[in-house]
């Protein structure tokens, strides 16, 4: 079977995957949750968005991984994109779930509602390293809305500082989106952090993975738990094969 290289996202280090790696490795696949650079408690957080791309095709590299698909959750469809860049012809498939794809020449925070862009940057100017911690209770109202205080307690626990300067780096996409690599989308609908209207993840960055249409087949299916973060993923959307 196909190997799985799981990307995280945002407050999060390659650690938290551990759960869904063991999940995936009972259906016979072997997965890798690598930290993005910057990411993690006591990581250096004076980072910019191609060090985090970079930390990722590194590890990539130095394994030798081939043959893969390339999945990333939030913040971290940001980073996939440039790494398929890097390394086209070592992935075998894009996926995106409940994940950033970036408009050529966009950054992060073009593509959040303002309350957050606001937010983020009073938080960072109020940090001593450009920082973001996020607010409890942002973390338990929005993104694990379905957890129960104990759970939505707990897993803020696990959380670490976001370094503020790879949200701001516009990115040039233009090579991604001539690539030719099969991509997919999961959208997660009881996911919030993103709301409802204009800002949701859906319809808007589903319809901009590209990516040839292909035979269908059988990728690593979404945890029945996002472990990831604890909060459960109770129903996705179908795989938008491209």
């Amino acid at each position: 079977m196909s190997s799985v290289v799981l990307v995280h996202g945002s407050w999060h280090d390659g650690e938290l995957w551990s759960p869904v790696i063991d999940s995936l490795a009972d259906l016979g696949y072997t997965a890798y949750g690598p930290t993005i650079a910057g990411h993690g408690k006591g990581a250096v957080k004076d980072v910019n968005h191609a060090d985090c791309v970079q930390s990722i095709v590194d590890y990539i590299v130095d394994k030798d991984l081939r043959d893969f698909s390339l999945v990333a959750h939030s913040f971290g469809g940001t980073v996939i994109c440039k790494v398929a860049e890097a390394v086209p012809d070592r992935i075998n498939r894009l996926v995106f779930q409940s994940a950033f794809v970036l408009e050529d020449g966009n950054a992060l925070f073009d593509e959040v509602p303002q309350f957050y862009r606001e937010s983020f940057e009073q938080i960072a100017a109020a940090s001593s390293d450009n920082t973001i911690m996020l607010p409890f209770e942002l973390w338990q109202s929005a993104f694990i809305n379905d957890a129960s205080d104990e759970l939505a307690s707990s897993t803020y626990e696990m959380l670490s500082s976001e370094p503020f300067q790879p949200f701001l780096d516009k990115l040039d996409l233009k090579k991604f989106y001539g690539l030719t690599i099969p991509s997919s989308y999961i959208n997660c609908r009881d996911d919030i952090a993103l709301p409802a209207g204009e800002w949701a993840w859906c319809p808007r960055f589903p319809n901009r993975p590209r990516g040839p249409a292909g035979p269908p087949r059988s990728p690593p299916p979404p945890a029945r738990a996002d472990r990831e973060t604890g909060s459960r993923c109770r129903s996705s959307a179908p795989f938008a094969y491209r």
